[in-house]
């Protein structure tokens, strides 16, 4: 098939993170692997009646901002900000906050601050690489993938520098262990590692067919990792799921600290990917916590809630394994916080003018009757810890009314993406 190609000047960053420009024929592009003030010919991978999606198969004339990426190849798939400057990435993330609450004609009180530690790479400890078969040889190739960006087709890689190096090390002694038994990738459906902050992994091999003795005890025993599991997942499902937990080996429970709380979480389970700038958001939202009993809503298993919000604490969440995790967390710390298994919707109840409401949604933002119980109950303070600056300024906006943004601070918790986490302190307007 013939690849459509245009060459346009890209102007610049928009939320999702692609660089945007204008075709000759005034439709607009959203363009991955460009920078702003670029000259660039593109691949058109998605062609709609407004705009077409595409990326970059030639820089003509280059920013002054491009770097080279350290993952070449596959940078698109898992980090497309490696592309630019790290000053230059903290620049536009600050930049997109700004956006997104302008766009609800709210100003933020203070300059925006987004929060580093200053690295870049290796921060990440959740990694699920894909599997890519090469038959085009006498004899079927394994190898660990990534899905290409703007295509089904999949890129080979050694790994990502995104990783913590304890999770490529693992990874691909996985991928020689099943290449050496001749296991081919369509029986495979992903593996997923994480590990914890002294680099200690859990593997999990999904499979789409049910493989006799794909792992030993023995084999698993002679892996880098503290234990792993193999799983059959529905292979009409493109997801990851556990359909039916085939074997386990070793010790499959993670273990972190986080602010002297000591978490337990499973390999597949919500847990956060850099757990030191999640840390500092951690130290920042304590701060502005009073006497008041704490509501932690969209609580996952407990990171907040358990760490900063004292032994009165009521903790609701919708998943029911993180739910599970989270009693076990409250029972191992010996504390009176409540656990919750509800949609935050069906909770709202506990929203009283007594308490302080920390809210972490998921990037959809706020549900709308979790919004109007605020309105109608007034707590004082509500503490919003957001992963889409552009939901949670539209949530914002609903409140703008009867809450006023007393602080706020971004954080970047995945360098080299355009993803963005942004922390909001609202305070109840004093009625003249």
């Amino acid at each position: 098939m013939k690849q459509h190609i245009e060459t346009l000047h890209l102007e610049t960053i928009v939320g999702g993170g692609q660089a945007l420009g204008t075709l000759e024929n005034g439709k607009k592009a959203f363009v991955w692997g460009g920078l702003p003030d670029e000259t660039v010919k593109i691949r058109v991978t998605k062609n709609k009646s407004r705009y077409v999606e595409g990326v970059v198969e030639e820089v003509i004339d280059p920013s002054e901002q491009r770097i080279t990426p350290k993952d070449p190849d596959s940078y698109l798939s898992t980090s497309p900000w490696q592309l630019m400057a790290f000053e230059t990435e903290q620049h536009y993330k600050a930049a997109l906050i700004e956006e997104a609450f302008e766009l609800h004609n709210i100003v933020l009180p203070d300059a925006i601050e987004i929060y580093t530690n200053g690295v870049e790479y290796g921060y990440r400890n959740k990694v699920e690489f894909s599997w890519y078969g090469d038959t085009s040889g006498s004899v079927e190739t394994l190898d660990i993938a990534f899905f290409r960006r703007g295509s089904k087709g999949k890129i080979p890689v050694q790994g990502t520098s995104l990783a913590h190096p304890r999770i490529n090390e693992l990874a691909l002694k996985i991928r020689d262990l099943l290449s050496s038994k001749n296991v081919e990738a369509r029986s495979l459906k992903t593996l997923l590692i994480r590990c914890d902050q002294t680099g200690s992994c859990v593997w999990q091999l999904y499979i789409k067919e049910n493989l006799p003795d794909v792992m030993t005890p023995d084999e698993a025993a002679n892996l880098p990792a503290q234990g792993g599991e193999v799983i059959y997942s529905d292979p009409k499902s493109p997801a990851s799921r556990i359909t039916d937990r085939l074997d386990s080996f070793g010790d499959v429970v993670l273990k972190d600290e986080l602010r002297g709380t000591t978490f337990r979480y499973a390999c597949e389970g919500f847990f956060q990917v850099n757990l030191p700038i999640y840390e500092q958001s951690l130290r920042d939202m304590a701060g502005w916590l009073d006497d008041n009993p704490v509501v932690d809503f969209y609580s996952g298993v407990g990171t907040i809630g358990l760490t900063i919000g004292g032994n009165d604490a009521t903790l609701v969440e919708i998943d029911e394994n993180a739910v599970r995790e989270m009693k076990r967390n409250i029972k191992e710390l010996g504390i009176s916080a409540k656990a919750v298994l509800a949609p935050s919707e069906k909770a709202v109840d506990y929203i009283t003018s007594d308490k302080t409401i920390i809210l972490d949604p998921p990037r959809a933002g706020l549900h709308a009757d979790v919004i109007a119980r605020l309105l109608e109950t007034k707590p004082e303070r509500i503490i919003y810890l957001s992963c889409n600056p552009v939901t949670q300024a539209r949530d914002v906006a609903m409140l703008a009314e009867t809450y006023g943004i007393r602080w706020h601070r971004g954080y970047n918790f995945f360098p080299r993406t355009p993803h963005i986490e942004h922390l909001v302190i609202l305070d109840l307007k004093q009625v003249a």
